[in-house]
């Protein structure tokens, strides 16, 4: 039963990661007339959101951009280990959600939805392995509890 429950809100967790992702008109991700960006250099983008966090008033973008593809794919790798045995290792996690970020990038650079970003990669890829260890401590948590 507490798988069931796990599937559907994976599930759940999938759809909004994918409407905001592709279809979240908010967050810019239509981007008629304009010139398709993307960024291939890593860190460029979050030393440049870093470095907003020192005006007051684009913190929170920078807050927005660097927590934001952090907590996206935090639920990714929490959920992982939870729903599939083979996904219980942190490298395995890791790659996962690395490949499944990747994905997400290569469909908006093809599709031009968003902007392909490889500092995204890393970000989302930092949020899937905080969820593997979300994961990983709440387990040695329930065992001591015995």
């Amino acid at each position: 039963m507490r798988r069931k429950l796990y599937l559907l809100l994976f599930a759940a967790y999938l759809l909004f990661l994918l409407d905001l992702v592709f279809f979240a008109e908010y967050f810019g991700r239509t981007q008629i007339g304009q010139e398709y960006s993307y960024n291939l250099i890593p860190f460029r983008e979050i030393g440049r959101f870093a470095a907003m966090w020192s005006v007051p008033r684009y913190r929170f973008a920078a807050l927005y951009n660097l927590a934001g593809n952090v907590a996206a794919f935090l639920p990714f790798g929490l959920f992982l280990p939870l729903l599939w045995k083979r996904t219980r290792h942190f490298v395995t996690v890791v790659l996962c959600t690395l490949c499944f970020s990747l994905a997400i990038e290569t469909v908006q650079l093809i599709f031009r939805v968003g902007s392909f970003d490889v500092d995204d990669l890393i970000l989302n890829t930092l949020g899937g392995a905080a969820g593997y260890l979300l994961y990983f401590t709440w387990g040695l948590i329930r065992r001591k509890r015995g």
